[in-house]
C-alpha cells in the first residue's frame, strides 16, 4: 500500500519576488503620498516662501499715484530700511490692514510705499481721501508688470526691504496686529541696527 501524500497538510507556494513587488510598491507609493498631503495641510497658506528674499528689490520707474508728472524707483530709498506695500482701491482686504498702516505711518514708525496695483487713478485717490493715506508716496502699477516682477499673487502684500535694497520679508495677505508685532516689528528694528 503507497501512501498518497495528505493534502490537507500541504503548504501554499510562496509568492514569487514579482507578485510581492505588486503589493509593496503600490503601498510604497501610498505611504509617500500620505505623507506630502500630511505635510501640506500642515503649512501655512500665508506663508509660501517668496524666492525673493535676501535677494535686490526688482528695479522700476514708475509715475506716483497723486503727482504723474513725477516718478518713483526704489534707488530713492537706499540707505533706509522701508515697506512696499502693493494695495488696490477694489481689494476688500486691504481694508483690513488699512487701519494699521494709516497708525505705523502716524507713528513714523517706517516709511511706506504704496504700489497700487491693476487700479484707476481717480478711485486709488478717492480711496486714499476716504480712508486715509499712510503712504510716503504711492506709485500707479496700473498694467500690473512691477507686481509679476515682485511675485505678487494677489494683494495686498508687503515686502520688507532693506538699507542696500534688498527683500527681507513678505507678507501675503493683510498685515495684522501680531504679524506686525512678532515679526516685521523686531525684523525692521534688526535692520535698522545693520
Amino acid at each position: 500500500m503507497s501512501e498518497s501524500p495528505d493534502t490537507s497538510t500541504a503548504q501554499m507556494p510562496a509568492l514569487e519576488p514579482k507578485s510581492a513587488l505588486r503589493f509593496a510598491l503600490p503601498l510604497a507609493i501610498f505611504i509617500v503620498l500620505a505623507g506630502f498631503l500630511f505635510i501640506g495641510l500642515s503649512l501655512n497658506p500665508r506663508e509660501v516662501p517668496s524666492p525673493f528674499i535676501g535677494k535686490p528689490a526688482p528695479s522700476f520707474q514708475l509715475t506716483q499715484l497723486a503727482q504723474p508728472e513725477q516718478s518713483f524707483s526704489p534707488a530713492q530709498m537706499q540707505g533706509e530700511v522701508w515697506l512696499l506695500n502693493v494695495w488696490a482701491s477694489w481689494c476688500v482686504a486691504c481694508r483690513v490692514e488699512h487701519p494699521l498702516l494709516v497708525e505705523l505711518a502716524r507713528k513714523g514708525v517706517v516709511p511706506i510705499v504704496g504700489l497700487n496695483y491693476k487700479d484707476k487713478r481717480d478711485a486709488a485717490l478717492g480711496w486714499l481721501g476716504q480712508f486715509g493715506n499712510p503712504y510716503r508716496l504711492s506709485i500707479a502699477d496700473i498694467d500690473g508688470r512691477v507686481g509679476i516682477d515682485y511675485g505678487v499673487y494677489g494683494v495686498p502684500e508687503t515686502f520688507v526691504i532693506d538699507k542696500q535694497g534688498v527683500i527681507r520679508f513678505k507678507q501675503i495677505g493683510p498685515i495684522t496686529e501680531e504679524v506686525w508685532r512678532d515679526k516685521m516689528l523686531p525684523l525692521v528694528q534688526q535692520l535698522r541696527k545693520a
